[in-house]
């Protein structure tokens, strides 16, 4: 049922039904001596400009220091990652712009600024610009001269981005359109110069558009105003504004792409936020890593640092094997989408609509890893505070701030509630159309379950042979939840959320899981066994850990929706489907944290 595909045929979503070899993916080892000196440079801006900063980057009464550092930022090239050769930028690969977002995403408000500016802020230009508008507006966002932002949300229009009730009218003359509405939570707001702002066009007749269309707007154009930054539980420093359109002048030449294309543009462009905020969430995880392990090595109780003890070390090594997992899927999927641009390119396709259609074509694992990434970040924060103790709840320490910081992330580019019922609603779109293969497999499954278990197996070789079966086995069961409910409430089922949401967890566990354990298995090939250990050991626990969550995520679904033989048929299958051979996690934690503690920091 799960098969091996050449490379060039990886597709989005596949994950659930084929098996990927470990030479196929990109793990973070393979970065090349260039990309990972552009890294270092992003860490030492941080440790230069930004770490001795924070409190002054938080309390500031104006935009002017963030509006400062991102000029600083520009300085060192790191506005124009994602920005074409020929405007001024560096074209990096979109693995590459991946690492830059994970560095810098250990900057707080800052890394909140320079991501709304990089990405949402300046890619929609990037991708649906024409010449005139890229030769425009390209260089200067390249460089910093010009901040831009990106006004979506509205006061009733939050999940529900078309439902915008912001109105463009043309002009009389035909030569502008006239804009007026409300934008709210807008990043950079205060201080960018170009605006990427969405409403509905309507030709006078009072009835604007169904969709949405996207406009490049200056902020030297008439009719804008502002309100004072928001008071905000975290990400003090981010500027952070509603922004009132009223009657502004806009050029037609300044609408993005076509009339109605704008709700288009946003999805496509949220997919690119969504997979670098979970990178960006892995680079912040780290660095509270790094902290938590220093503050244990010097907290003495009883005599000894508390770095000692195994409630710590347990605390210590969950955090590195859940970001450790979190940073190699991130970069799976961003080779995925490298690699699927470069074929659309060989295709003939150009440069804007091969990257385009390749976010499109992955939008499940971006959205996959928005949620592991800000929920990974979110719980090594909470243990952070917890290793702190008492210390931890001190706004002179550092976990105050990033406590506070990280929570934002499950809300920003779609809550994580919107993106686990997105996941499943692509999976089964894209089956529908025919693009993916999920019923065949998932009726296979249903047989199955009814079937005597085969016990006598041929035996396969290689690595983590027992590992990869118990992996089939998890999108087994996958396959048999998906498949039932879709049969049990056809076109009701997204009535079904807390289904959906059932559903997406065992998903994003197993990709999460498989990958960690691909990384492994090439590290093996690249470096010997004996010298990944430790990894091999995260790749492990994460996997046990990744079997309860889908049992307990499938069980949760299963009894939402079977009676009867049906029920006990389905817990029965998913059974069989999650289990594991035991094995001493307490012991492979311990090894982890002593590494660490060793090293006084995250190593992996």
């Amino acid at each position: 049922m799960i098969a091996t595909e050449p490379k060039a045929s990886i597709q989005g979503g596949e994950f659930l039904i084929k098996e990927t070899p470990a030479s196929q993916v990109f793990i973070p080892e393979e970065f090349t001596e260039e990309q990972q000196m552009i890294a270092a440079t992003c860490r030492e801006f941080l440790e230069r400009e930004i770490w001795p900063r924070l409190n002054e980057i938080d309390n500031a009464k104006s935009p002017g220091l963030i509006s400062s550092l991102m000029d600083k930022a520009g300085e060192l090239g790191l506005l124009g990652t994602g920005v074409p050769e020929e405007y001024g930028g560096f074209g990096m690969s979109f693995n590459t712009s991946m690492l830059v977002a994970e560095v810098t995403g250990a900057g707080h408000s800052f890394s909140v600024a320079l991501s709304a500016h990089t990405g949402i802020g300046t890619l929609p230009i990037v991708y649906y610009g024409n010449d005139d508008q890229k030769s425009r507006y390209l260089p200067k966002l390249a460089t910093g001269e010009w901040k831009a932002a990106y006004c979506l949300t509205e006061p009733d229009s939050g999940s529900d981005a078309n439902s915008g009730k912001t109105k463009a009218t043309l002009s009389e003359d035909g030569k502008q359109y006239i804009l007026n509405g409300q934008k709210m939570w807008i990043t950079n707001g205060g201080f960018a110069d170009v605006y990427i702002v969405f409403a509905k066009i309507d030709d006078g007749s009072g009835q604007p558009d169904k969709n949405l269309s996207a406009f490049i707007v200056e902020r030297s154009f008439e009719g804008i105003t502002m309100n004072e930054p928001e008071h905000k539980m975290g990400i003090k420093g981010s500027d952070t504004r509603q922004i009132f359109f009223n009657d502004c002048k806009v050029p037609v030449e300044n609408l993005l792409s076509e009339r109605g294309n704008g709700f288009k543009i946003a999805v496509n462009i949220l997919n690119i936020g969504r997979i670098k905020l979970g990178v960006a969430a892995v680079g912040g995880s780290k660095e509270v890593i790094n902290n938590a392990i220093r503050y244990a090595n010097e907290r003495k109780q009883f005599k000894t640092p508390i770095s000692q003890f195994g409630a710590i070390k347990h605390k210590l090594a969950e955090m590195a094997v859940k970001v450790y997992a979190s940073e190699t899927a991130s970069y799976r999927a961003g080779q995925n989408i490298d690699d699927l641009i470069e074929d659309l390119k060989g295709q003939g396709m150009d440069d804007a609509s091969a990257k385009l259609k390749a976010l499109e074509q992955f939008a499940i694992e971006c959205a996959l890893m928005k949620v592991h990434g800000s929920e990974t970040l979110d719980y090594v924060v909470d243990e952070g505070v917890q290793v702190y103790g008492g210390m931890g709840y001190s706004a002179d320490a550092p976990m105050d701030r990033s406590y506070r910081d990280a929570r934002i992330n499950r809300i920003f580019e779609g809550t994580n509630e919107i993106n686990r019922m997105l996941i499943v609603d692509m999976l089964l779109k894209r089956a529908m159309k025919g693009e993916l293969d999920l019923m065949g497999p998932a009726m296979a499954v249903s047989k199955e379950i009814m079937s005597i278990p085969d016990f006598n197996s041929d035996e396969e070789e290689g690595l983590f042979v027992a590992e990869k079966k118990v992996l089939r086995n998890l999108k087994k069961a996958a396959l048999m939840v998906a498949g039932a409910a879709v049969q049990k409430f056809m076109m009701s089922l997204s009535d079904e959320q807390e289904i959906l949401m059932n559903i997406a967890d065992m998903a994003i566990e197993i990709y999460a899981a498989e990958s960690a354990l691909l990384r492994v298995e090439k590290l093996i090939t690249m470096q010997g066994e004996d010298s990944v250990t430790l990894q091999k050991q995260m790749a492990l626990i994460y996997l046990h850990e990744a079997v309860e969550k889908i049992n307990s995520a499938g069980r949760a679904a299963i009894t939402s929706f079977a009676e009867g033989d049906e029920l006990r048929g389905m817990l029965m299958g998913l059974k069989r489907f999650t289990k594991i051979e035991p094995m001493n996690l307490k012991d492979a934690r311990r090894q982890i944290a002593d590494a660490m503690i060793a090293e006084n920091k995250y190593i992996f």
